[in-house]
């Protein structure tokens, strides 16, 4: 269903993309039942197909969605204490010191609307440690040492071998 004044071809480069969106905005009041409106709704298309792939936007962690509606919103940190706890608990929050615990997450979903999908972070606030197979050993027999010390042990036995 092309015509003649219709040139559409893929959206591979972000010059592409550029003409595309340009002549997206010449379309734009277009008679859908028209040519144009046709051409409008095939660069559309592609406009997004490209978009889609090459500018992604990442969601926003837990902590970001909160500072955000708490801008929106014009509240303080003062007025997250009902939802989150205390003023200590807000602060270890909001400074990424502590994650939402289930609770949190189900308060601020309903005090400030925001979605659980973005309250809920797979990534741990603090890295978790990994422990050699000697630490293990020393912590089972009851001589617990620094992960630290383990290690440098284990790199001297190994240049003296």
């Amino acid at each position: 269903m092309t015509s003649v004044g219709m040139q559409i071809h893929p959206i591979r480069t972000e010059a592409d993309h550029e003409l595309a969106v340009k002549r997206i905005e010449k379309l734009i009041g277009a008679s859908p039942d028209s040519t144009e409106g046709d051409e409008l709704d095939i660069l559309a298309t592609l406009v997004d197909a490209y978009e889609a792939k090459h500018h992604t936007i990442d969601t926003p962690d837990p902590v970001t969605a909160i500072q955000f509606r708490m801008e929106q919103q014009g509240l303080s940190r003062k007025d997250l204490e009902p939802l989150i706890g205390s003023r200590a608990r807000v602060s270890e929050i909001l400074t990424r010191k502590r994650s939402l615990t289930l609770s949190m997450v189900r308060r601020v979903k309903s005090g400030l609307g925001i979605s659980a999908d973005l309250l809920i972070d797979a990534t741990p606030t603090k890295a978790r440690r990994v422990y050699s197979s000697q630490t293990a050993r020393n912590a089972q027999s009851g001589k617990t040492k620094s992960v630290k010390s383990v290690s440098l042990r284990a790199r001297e036995q190994a240049s003296n071998a």
